[in-house]
């Protein structure tokens, strides 16, 4: 048998080295690639991760509305408040308007009494006039006392937030556009609240 028919030790070394370097690279692709059970298994972390984030976000949401829901709620029951010191600050502060308006019809028959008494001009009821005139300024008083006061009118600027105008004359040297006449019926205040506006005449 010739020599040339046996490889030489160079060659089977050279095998050998070819032979190992395909077997690792043989292991690494196998472990490189995933298989069945563990692509599976990340399919399942997936789905759980994503689902997981779904209902976090729905939480979320659901404490947002329930935040806005608290927020609104307190402020409403803020404004309740509110409004309930404002009623009862008004309740002390007007105490008494009822009252006074009850007053006010008889302080108009008492002052129309005493007009109609001077224009008749009869002495013999000075007596009566005098009566009358002294109850009228009581009731004044009294009113006044309680912060009830009559509103100024005669020959003041109109003012359609206090006077209300019934009826109009040209106007003239004494009584310029827009100013008040003559007073029909007597208007008051209690403190800043007008609980009766003047009833007037006014220029025009």
């Amino acid at each position: 048998m010739d020599a040339e028919e046996f490889p030489s030790e160079e060659d089977l070394n050279t095998q050998k080295k070819s032979i190992k370097s395909e077997k690792k690279h043989s292991q690494t692709v196998k472990e490189d690639k995933p298989t069945d059970e563990q692509a599976d298994s990340k399919k399942v972390d997936t789905a759980v991760v994503d689902k997981l984030l779904d209902k976090n976000q729905e939480l979320e949401a659901q404490l947002k509305e329930a935040q806005d829901k608290y927020l609104r709620a307190e402020a409403e029951i803020q404004n309740i408040k509110k409004h309930n010191q404002q009623d009862q600050a008004a309740l002390i502060k007007y105490d008494g308007q009822k009252l006074a308006t009850a007053i006010l019809p008889s302080l108009d028959n008492l002052q129309r009494a005493l007009t109609a008494q001077e224009q008749n001009q009869d002495t013999s009821s000075q007596g009566i006039i005098t009566g009358v005139e002294m109850v009228l300024k009581h009731l004044k008083q009294a009113l006044a006392e309680n912060n009830v006061v009559e509103i100024e009118a005669q020959d003041q600027k109109f003012d359609p937030t206090v006077h209300q105008a019934v009826q109009t004359v040209p106007a003239d040297d004494q009584h310029p556009a827009e100013t008040v006449v003559q007073v029909l019926q007597a208007g008051y205040k209690l403190k800043d609240r007008v609980i009766r506006p003047s009833m007037v005449v006014v220029a025009q």
